[in-house]
């Protein structure tokens, strides 16, 4: 584990910016019309954030990279509403720069559904991919596995029309 100095100079150093070199306009043009592509078979919700860093307050009681990204992903699935759906089946995709770290966080509509080793093995995964910095690749990959859960569980049916309550477009902060 770095020294909570390394990893407060780390946080500082990452910026906004950096989200939005890894994931430039068009990247995450695509990357919206995916999850509109994807709600269009399910009746879920799906959000992507794509933060640089951690405010410092985060930081400064020095919990393990797992626990800072896990506890910052349910903080902005609140945030970003993510848990407000109508069959409480929303989910955010999330990717903590910095740490190089991935989270998903599912409403309990849907997590009643996966394993906790399912959710592991999808977040190992993705974080291959962004590992080797193919951040499309990994968010898209995230993407398709949840999608696929969501029309395993929640699928549109016949003559029903998805209702979007959520935006499409990724977050990056």
């Amino acid at each position: 584990m770095p020294s909570r100095f390394t990893r407060i100079l780390r946080h500082l150093w990452f910026e906004e910016s950096h989200a939005r070199r890894a994931i430039p306009p068009a990247m995450a043009q695509r990357l919206g019309q995916r999850v509109a592509a994807s709600e269009q078979r399910h009746n879920g919700q799906i959000r992507i954030c794509v933060e640089a860093s951690l405010p410092l307050h985060a930081l400064w009681h020095g919990a393990s990279t797992a626990h800072l990204a896990h506890a910052r992903a349910v903080a902005l699935f609140g945030e970003l509403r993510v848990w407000d759906t109508e069959a409480n089946n929303g989910v955010l995709i999330y990717l903590l720069l910095a740490e190089r770290a991935v989270e998903l966080v599912a409403d309990r509509g849907l997590s009643r559904h996966v394993s906790v080793p399912q959710w592991q093995a999808m977040t190992r995964r993705m974080a291959g991919a962004f590992r080797e910095r193919r951040f499309e690749d990994g968010l898209t990959q995230a993407l398709e596995e949840v999608s696929a859960l969501l029309v395993q569980y929640f699928p549109l049916q016949p003559g029903q029309v998805h209702r979007n309550e959520l935006p499409n477009a990724p977050i990056l902060r």
